[in-house]
């Protein structure tokens, strides 16, 4: 299987109300392509957030950090100005999802309230547009707690299974596999951020080649907290 990654270029800059679908679609277009069967879209939560009107003043640090605690719905970890907290969607990231990059200033963006549904509305959208059977993955960049560095994840998708589960099946030398899961839109979002970036203007991405048809949710990644190590 061979895949190929390739950034979504021309998108203007994303305000509230933007009907998102279809500027994605123009885009694709206007650079003389077009979507076909099996194709990913990925598409970074900012651009979702901010067509969907999850903009809200955050005028100083004070506000931003009143904002952060109105989003968590649990505060695991403080370190200095850095919070770890669960949202109401489940994920445990930093400062509960609130932005502040990439958006003027005095302003912050918040996650989508449901990024599994803005997902499903998107993809509905671009296959009606492109008459192909499509997936889409919505993205943001979290840390971990075990590795430096960042990398994107996928809050939101549709069209896509989320986890492969391999618990059962043999490897290579024949022994099963008793704990193996793996997290293909994580891999799709991680895979799609190098050709995006975080400041080059270009928030989504086209994964191709990709046989992995499902349906499912995000927040199925979510770890229950039973079986979370670092709770």
């Amino acid at each position: 299987m061979t895949l190929t990654i390739a950034p979504i270029r021309g998108l203007p800059e994303i305000r509230p109300g933007d009907d998102l679908a279809e500027l994605v679609a123009d885009a694709i277009s206007g650079a003389g392509e077009r979507l076909v069967d099996d194709d990913v879209v990925v598409v970074t939560h900012k651009v979702v957030s901010k067509a969907e009107g999850r903009i809200v003043p955050a005028l100083d640090d004070a506000a931003y950090r009143r904002l952060v605690e109105q989003e968590a719905v649990a505060i695991l970890r403080r370190r200095g100005d850095l919070v770890i907290a669960q949202t109401r969607h489940g994920f445990v990231c930093a400062n509960a999802g609130v932005d502040r990059s990439n958006v003027e200033p005095g302003r912050a963006v918040l996650l989508p309230i449901d990024p599994d549904r803005s997902a499903h509305r998107l993809r509905i959208r671009l296959e009606r547009r492109f008459d192909a059977s499509l997936a889409v993955v919505v993205t943001d960049t979290f840390g971990r707690p075990w590795r430096r560095g960042l990398v994107d994840v996928a809050i939101g998708v549709s069209g896509l299974t989320p986890i492969v589960d391999l618990r059962g099946t043999r490897d290579a030398a024949g022994r099963i596999l008793d704990a193996t899961e793996v997290a293909v839109v994580d891999e799709i979002a991680a895979a799609a951020d190098l050709v995006m970036g975080k400041a080059d203007g270009i928030p989504a991405a086209i994964v191709r080649g990709l046989r992995a048809r499902g349906d499912g949710r995000a927040v199925e990644l979510v770890r229950p907290a039973e079986e979370d190590l670092f709770r």
